[in-house]
């Protein structure tokens, strides 16, 4: 196949991916193909959703994914603290290590010859057609305002780091893992092999662990000094969107799409919501966060008889993190 959409999801995450894919049914066409990859074996939702729908399959082979989950502990192994600092929290190996999964879309076998990645906690708001047309020029595309913040993939602490990737570089060229477009073959086992050397060998210091599948696909383009199309620099100012649901300004127009002064989003990433507070929702509980009546929205697009009513104003999601926490507290006399 030519061209299609990745996305990387479990059961954990049902809700949100059911509206990632309704919402890719609007804006981009129920033509275009979609693969789910596997997060892990905890599928059955999924699966079910699935099936009804013709242009979605999943991808879930073990074999397919075994080299970049080893990949990813070799390149991690070269870390200073990381593993045992994760292994002190009860985690064996690598953390979410299957988020790693998503890298088989580089594979020389994987299905699409050129293709646009999301995380399932995204909606599609328009066409990508523009980012396909921008992939016949660049192997690796992307569209956000992460190189403003570099201390989120990088440690910004490590000497190393200047050594590696002069600022000029790093103020520019990296991006958010939670979208993307690139190619097939882009990453060659050959290059996958010499990274890990290099991580091994101490490179790794310059990752961040709190993301680590971010953090290492940012590094692997950059030593590899693969060229990045990011349009958030390369639009005409007046032309740009945000895409992160911190961004509190976006207008809601027709129910369904978002706008940025004028400009219609292309997708809108529910950064830093966790999964657990999207399925609370879905259950009946009134949870408020940005931009939640557009993920209703699209998440009972099909089954609007589904969708929960709620009374009263909704509890901030971040309010109730924050009372829970100091619940805790005092149950325990720290304050």
């Amino acid at each position: 196949m030519k061209q299609g959409i990745y996305t990387l999801a479990n059961d954990k995450v049902y809700d949100q991916l059911v509206a990632l894919l309704n919402s890719i049914e609007v804006n981009v066409g129920k033509d275009i193909p979609v693969a789910v990859i596997a997060y892990d074996d905890n599928m059955a939702a999924v699966e079910a959703d699935v099936r009804r729908r013709e242009n979605v399959f999943i991808i879930s082979d073990p074999t397919c994914f075994k080299p970049w989950e080893d990949f990813s502990y070799d390149a991690w192994k070269g870390h200073p603290t990381a593993l045992n600092t994760w292994g002190e929290k009860g985690i064996q190996g690598v953390y979410r290590l299957g988020m790693n999964r998503r890298y088989y879309a580089f594979d020389a076998q994987a299905p699409f010859d050129k293709f646009v990645y999301f995380d399932a906690d995204v909606l599609v708001l328009n066409s990508l057609d523009f980012l396909f047309e921008q992939l016949k020029f660049s192997d690796f595309v992307v569209y956000d305002f992460q190189y403003k913040d570099p201390s989120h993939i990088y440690n910004l602490e490590s000497p190393k780091l200047h050594q590696l990737f002069p600022l000029s570089r790093i103020e520019k060229e990296i991006f958010c893992a939670g979208f993307y477009g690139g190619r097939k073959c882009l990453f060659t086992p050959e290059e996958r092999s010499w990274l890990a050397q290099q991580l091994m060998a101490g490179d790794a210091e310059v990752l961040y662990p709190n993301a680590p599948n971010q953090s290492l696909l940012n590094y692997m383009k950059m030593r590899l000094k693969i060229p990045v199309f990011n349009f958030a620099l390369e639009l005409p100012p007046e032309k740009r969107t945000g895409c992160s649901v911190t961004s509190p300004h976006f207008e809601r127009r027709n129910e369904d799409l978002l706008y940025d002064k004028n400009e219609r989003l292309t997708y809108l990433h529910y950064i830093g919501i966790s999964s657990s507070i999207f399925r609370r929702l879905c259950q009946g509980e009134n949870l408020g966060f940005p931009y939640r009546e557009l993920f209703l929205y699209y998440r009972y697009l099909n089954e609007p008889e589904s969708r929960p009513t709620f009374l009263g104003s909704p509890i901030s999601a971040q309010a109730q993190k924050r009372s829970l926490g100091r619940k805790i507290m005092n149950k325990f006399g720290i304050v």
